[in-house]
């Protein structure tokens, strides 16, 4: 007997769910073993039942799928189910095993469920969705940073960010209300953040024009951006040219 596809449902309609757990409970391999009607509770459940798939939506309250995602340590195969089309190409960027679009039949469900058991059998049981997720869509901009911080899950908007920096596979985000820690890289935030709001000067710092007071030279060539907080943050030679592009000086 093949071992069941122990599964979490992520989604925020209740009809919705209940007629995805009518259709799941016809197909064997699926154990359902959770329902979540919110991204919060989705990263809870998920991160402790592991399960082996989920089937999310995307857009939900509080925070949407993509950015449930990025919170997860466990890492689930996933099924996205939606009933907007134009996420199905990021989804399958970013690697989901299937992309379910509202309404779909029993028979649609039963096939995405087949895909995942292949995948399984092929690649193992997690999955690099989480992983893809850092390459973002240039033509999208952040406009708020969902951080999971021990129990809590902080939503901070891209105007209360101060500034970040770099600390490994890790970022440190500064904002107005306090600073909190992402595995995200560098780059993931220079693509994700608009150009005109924020400004690379450093390898290890990602700036908001807005929160500059000054800049400083202290050596030939050397500078620091003065924040208005009296923050100092070093600026190399590649930040100084990107300074100077985005201020106009």
């Amino acid at each position: 007997m093949t071992e069941k596809l122990r599964t979490i449902i992520v989604e925020d309609e209740e009809l919705a769910r209940n007629l995805m757990k009518s259709f799941l409970a016809k197909i064997d391999a699926i154990e359902l073993i959770a329902e979540c009607e919110n991204g919060f509770e989705g990263v809870k459940m998920i991160n402790e039942l592991k399960p082996d798939l989920v089937f999310l939506d995307i857009q939900m309250p509080k925070i949407t799928g993509f950015e449930m995602l990025e919170l997860l340590d466990h890492k689930p195969q996933i099924i996205f189910a939606t009933a907007y089309d134009q996420y199905a190409l990021k989804a399958f960027d970013y690697n989901a095993a299937d992309y379910l679009l509202k309404p779909y039949s029993q028979d649609r469900l039963k096939e995405a469920v087949e895909k995942v058991l292949e995948r399984i059998q092929t690649e193992g049981k997690e999955s690099d969705v989480a992983e893809k997720i850092s390459e973002f869509p240039k033509e999208e901009y952040l406009d708020r940073v969902v951080v999971k911080d021990r129990h809590k899950i902080h939503i901070a908007p891209i105007d209360a960010v101060r500034y970040i920096e770099s600390m490994d596979d890790y970022v440190m985000i500064y904002t107005t209300e306090g600073r909190w820690m992402k595995q995200k890289t560098m780059k993931y935030f220079e693509n994700a953040l608009n150009p005109k709001d924020f400004v690379r000067i450093h390898r290890s710092y990602i700036v908001k024009v807005n929160e500059i007071g000054e800049i400083q030279q202290y050596e030939k060539e050397s500078y620091v951006v003065i924040l208005h907080d009296k923050t100092k943050l070093k600026v190399s030679k590649t930040g100084y040219k990107n300074l100077k592009d985005v201020l106009s000086f």
